[in-house]
């Protein structure tokens, strides 16, 4: 989570919401003068909305930082994106008796008929540089993989 950008006043919550299929709901903390700013800009109409800003501020510093980015997926594997694990991938893999490093930057999904001893059974290890979503049984069983 970002903390407060601005140095002046307290600190007001932003929340930022899209379409839930594709995005994840997070807060921004800015101080009082930043939102400030920012309002005006949206209601210069440079912006459509505060979240509008904020998508595009962490557009524009993903951007602006592409090579890291580059540099680490060059480093390590990483799948970019959405990457969905079903059962029947899990099976495959405990069938062949091999088990998965997941890291992901996006969305992993742990399908819901994912059971928790199948997941331990296959998922030796688990990053994700964005958002997983797995069942909760399912998250417990990984917690000690998780990175």
């Amino acid at each position: 989570m970002m903390e407060a950008l601005g140095d002046v006043g307290q600190a007001a919550p932003i929340r930022i919401a899209t379409r839930p299929a594709d995005s994840e709901k997070i807060t921004v903390n800015l101080g009082y003068v930043d939102l400030g700013h920012v309002d005006l800009l949206v209601s210069e109409g440079a912006y459509a909305n505060r979240s509008d800003f904020i998508r595009t501020a962490v557009r524009n510093q993903i951007e602006r930082h592409a090579d890291i980015t580059r540099q680490s997926v060059a480093r390590k594997a990483v799948e970019m994106g959405l990457r969905h694990y079903g059962r029947a991938e899990l099976e495959e893999a405990r069938a062949a008796g091999t088990t998965l490093d997941i890291r992901v930057l996006g969305l992993a999904v742990i399908a819901a008929d994912v059971c928790p001893d199948l997941a331990r059974a296959t998922i030796s290890s688990l990053e994700v540089l964005g958002s997983l979503q797995a069942s909760p049984a399912v998250k417990r069983a990984l917690a000690d993989r998780l990175r």
